[in-house]
């Protein structure tokens, strides 16, 4: 019996897997290789730091998706691949064969340009990480009575995400000696935005006592200090780094084709441009038509992947896609207000965040979660 093994738990693996649930593979022995038994769904996750969700809501079970599509499942995380026998090497010392591959592990935070910043901050990703550091950052913060500097690096928009939530559940649980600021290189937050956005942004952290500090390059970071490219260094007692994807190593080392940062490249079918029986989605791949790294985008690549996968391992022609040239990004600021954009146009308001909440609560829906309600 041939082997499909999908590598990573990402957004369009999760679809991969339902759609293996309701028509298994005939003749295909499926595997699925992840650190963790969930993934957390990455747009949900500011809302668990406001104080709007617990943890389980924004959840999907890996394991329990991988059971219901007799899926068997790996609890490791693939650390390298050997092309010539197709083999993938897991971090516990495993290795797992495989006829056909596909691979969504998700991205690396992007530290390397940024020395000291492994050692001395705490990155979003990956997000499991962030959500175990999480509780001992709350306790050394409340634990501490004088001031306590918290800086965000990174002004796209999970780092706005993140320090609206961070300053909302600060008002509510009375975190009063808590000091936000959020450095970016732009002269303006959430680089890619309309201008309309930006501006409303940066009046909405001023609004909410966030300092913002544009036009800011961070060089390396040490114990307690933000070095800058220019002026003088920036204290802090916790710096969350937000700074971006960077590609994993072990894609370019195994010989598989990337691009000039390391990330897997794909065609339109979303196969590998130098190993056929190889496929990649979501944010470690490189698309033929270049799109920013979001989840939007892993998530539309998902109904595509399970096509294609499926197609090849029965030997049909594969579909090719071009992922939108706009997309819709909802983003949260921390109490029952959010922001879209779409293209050059943009709202906001209270409704635009149950809008958003309604189509968080449908995603997770769909793969057998189904959030509780938002804290009042």
């Amino acid at each position: 019996m041939k082997r499909l093994v999908l590598l990573g738990g990402g957004h369009a693996h999760v679809k991969v897997l339902a759609d293996l649930a309701q028509l298994p593979l005939a003749g295909w022995d499926v595997h699925l290789i992840s650190p963790y038994r969930r993934q957390i769904y990455s747009g949900m996750l500011p809302g668990w730091v406001a104080g709007h969700y617990p943890i389980e809501a924004c959840a999907i079970r890996l394991d329990t998706l991988a059971g219901r599509a007799g899926v068997a499942f790996h609890e490791t995380a693939g650390v390298g691949l050997d092309l010539a026998t197709q083999t993938v090497r897991g971090a516990d010392g495993s290795t797992l064969r495989f006829d056909a591959l596909s691979i969504d592990t998700g991205p690396m935070p992007a530290l390397g340009d940024l020395p000291g910043s492994a050692e001395h901050t705490l990155p979003v990703r990956p997000i499991e990480q962030f959500i175990a550091a999480w509780p001992a950052l709350v306790d050394r913060m409340l634990g501490q009575c004088r001031r306590f500097d918290l800086v965000i690096l990174g002004a796209g928009a999970a780092g706005i995400e993140l320090a609206f939530a961070i300053q909302r559940r600060a008002a509510i649980d009375g975190w009063s000696h808590l000091f936000i600021t959020v450095m970016g290189s732009d002269e303006l937050p959430l680089p890619g935005a309309p201008d309309r956005t930006r501006k409303h942004i940066a009046r909405l952290l001023a609004q909410r006592g966030i300092v913002w500090k544009g036009a800011t390059r961070a060089t390396r970071v040490e114990a307690g200090l933000v070095h800058l490219q220019a002026g003088p260094p920036m204290a802090f007692d916790a710096c969350i780094a937000s700074t971006g994807a960077a590609a994993p190593s072990w894609p370019a080392a195994s010989g598989l084709a990337t691009d000039k940062r390391g990330f897997i490249g794909v065609s339109r079918s979303l196969q590998s441009t130098s190993h056929p029986n190889i496929f990649s989605a979501g944010d470690v791949a490189a698309y033929a038509d270049v799109r920013p790294k979001s989840g939007v985008y892993a998530v539309r690549a998902g109904p595509v992947l399970a096509k294609n996968l499926r197609a090849f391992c029965e030997g049909k022609a594969l579909q090719a896609w071009t992922p939108q040239l706009r997309a819709l990004y909802l983003i949260s600021t921390g109490d029952r207000h959010a922001l879209a954009t779409w293209g050059r146009w943009s709202w906001s308001g209270s409704w635009v965040w149950r809008w958003k909440d309604r189509i968080d609560r449908q995603f997770m829906r769909r793969f057998g979660t189904e959030p509780l309600e938002a804290s009042p």
